[in-house]
């Protein structure tokens, strides 16, 4: 069960997933609705520092061939890139 503050902070959470850019958006409201609330806090930190960072760099990460140096945030970019199941 999501709680009233949880609801307030997933609400932020989505503006912040709105980048103007079709693809970006659906990635990232897409692991915001499916696997947030179920990841664990170092993961749910990690989204938050993923979204932290600039248009351009979410594109090289999520879009294109390049890589974070963090070792979680690799992890989460690949989650998000790869998983068939954010894209139903």
């Amino acid at each position: 069960m999501v709680h009233c503050c949880e609801m307030e902070l997933i609400a932020k959470l989505k503006w912040r997933c709105r980048r103007g850019t079709k693809e970006l958006d659906f990635l990232l409201e897409g692991y915001l609705n499916r696997y947030y609330i179920k990841a664990n806090r170092e993961e749910q930190v990690l989204f938050v520092e993923l979204l932290s960072l600039q248009d351009t760099q979410l594109i090289f990460f999520l879009l294109g061939n390049q890589q974070p140096e963090s070792k979680g945030l690799i992890k989460l970019v690949k989650k998000i890139r790869n998983n068939s199941n954010i894209h139903s």
